[in-house]
């Protein structure tokens, strides 16, 4: 006789062993049993001994992967629960004050000498600068090239530049020797003319004058021109009330009586920044400090107040600016001086140059030009006006380049020796 089974019949036993190894707790009650007849006497021992062992191992790994499933299934919960949390939006909104993001060949410099890099340009900016800048962010980010890194600030991007991982950058003022081989780029943070070499031609580059330097100083350099050009940007009034808190632990007197009952918070940063712009460095705070409570109780202006407040850095300038006691300036023709003077507008806002668009380009195109022959020569242009006009003159030869230093008279020490280079003219030539 020939039994045939339905498919349904079929269908349902393999649903029923499906079942029976899918309950880990099951499996193990049978390899008990099965261990449990072992000592029966007459019945054979090592089929069952076999048969139990096979029973128990599906039963803890069915255990094993029923606790993986209920952990995940805990995660997904869990990350439900959070993505419904209304308060978890308020994560989204959060930006880094500045972040280093790069493609994945320069993954491994992130948790390696770079890091250690970033370490030391935060120290090194507090020194130069006076001031801690914020946690740097590393991350990786697939929609770059592999070899590139993009610098950002409140989540806009400033630079980006591009290094080769298994070379070294060799950098020269004048033009690249034909006979050293490599990728030609421009350096990323100066623009300079460069080569990316191999490790065997680096002691070649090296004899001919070359800067030669590694992927992470390349990076480091970059990021820290970066962060000086925009730490103006990097401080906030956190920042600033953390330096005052700094300053306030050996000097309780001149906080109490500066903050807040002459000027805020929001005040005092605004004149710091107007420092940071212009490459200044706030790290002697307490002598800015004082300045503004000398002169805020009468002055409300904080472009005025920072005018007053670099008059009192003199000396940390002229250390700045005249190396050996000597500095090299552009000045001003009375006329121009007179013009630039006579066109400043007051407000109850404040003050601004009201100068027609015509002699402003004037004035512009004859410092330019002056400017393009010092840097010619290799020098520092830098630009001396009288104490009223700087601050306006500053504000229109940004339009040229934020590089171009504007001092007063009264920002150098009397014994700088001070020699003209040129002067800014209205010759219509």
């Amino acid at each position: 006789m020939i039994v045939t089974r339905s498919a349904s019949e079929s269908n349902l036993g393999g649903d029923v062993i499906k079942q029976l190894f899918n309950q880990p707790r099951i499996l193990k009650i049978a390899a008990g049993l099965l261990f449990a007849l072992v000592l029966v006497p007459l019945l054979p021992k090592l089929p069952l001994i076999l048969m139990g062992s096979l029973f128990a191992y599906l039963g803890f790994a069915g255990t094993q992967k029923v606790t993986v499933k209920e952990e995940e299934q805990e995660e997904n919960i869990k990350e439900l629960e959070n993505i419904r949390d209304p308060k978890k939006v308020y994560e989204l909104l959060q930006i880094d004050p500045i972040e280093l993001e790069f493609g994945y060949e320069l993954i491994p410099l992130a948790s390696g000498e770079l890091l250690d890099r970033i370490v030391m340009i935060r120290r090194q900016i507090a020194l130069d600068l006076g001031i801690v800048v914020p946690m740097i962010r590393l991350r990786d980010n697939i929609q770059l090239k592999p070899n590139e890194y993009v610098i950002k600030i409140r989540g806009n991007e400033i630079a980006r530049g591009k290094v080769y991982i298994d070379r070294y950058m060799a950098m020269t003022a004048g033009e690249i020797d034909e006979d050293i081989s490599g990728i030609r780029e421009r350096e990323p943070a100066f623009g300079l003319p460069a080569i990316w070499i191999d490790e065997n031609e680096k002691s070649k580059a090296e004899a001919r004058g070359y800067t030669v330097v590694d992927v992470p100083s390349v990076i480091a350099t970059h990021l820290t021109h970066i962060i000086k050009q925009h730490a103006h940007e990097l401080l906030g009034r956190q920042e600033v009330q953390s330096l005052i808190d700094n300053i306030k632990a050996t000097n309780p007197a001149l906080i109490e009586e500066l903050v807040p009952k002459i000027l805020t918070i929001g005040e005092i940063e605004k004149v710091l920044s107007n420092l940071l712009r212009e490459g200044l460095s706030i790290r002697d705070l307490v002598t800015i400090l004082e300045t503004l409570a000398d002169y805020a109780p009468i002055i409300r202006d904080t472009d005025v107040l920072t005018e007053y407040v670099r008059q009192a850095l003199a000396r940390a300038i002229s250390s700045k600016y005249a190396a050996g006691g000597k500095i090299e300036v552009i000045t001003l023709d009375p006329s121009v001086e007179q013009l630039i003077s006579s066109s400043i507008t007051q407000t109850e806002h404040g003050s601004y140059l009201a100068l027609e668009p015509s002699l402003a380009q004037r004035v512009l195109k004859s410092i330019h030009e002056l400017v393009k022959k010092v840097t010619l020569k290799g020098g520092q242009p830098v630009i001396l006006t009288a104490p009223v006009t700087r601050f306006y003159l500053r504000k229109l030869v940004e339009q040229i380049s934020p590089d171009i230093v504007v001092l007063s008279y009264n920002e150098l020490l009397p014994n700088i020796e001070v020699t003209s280079v040129g002067t800014v003219r209205l010759n219509e030539s």
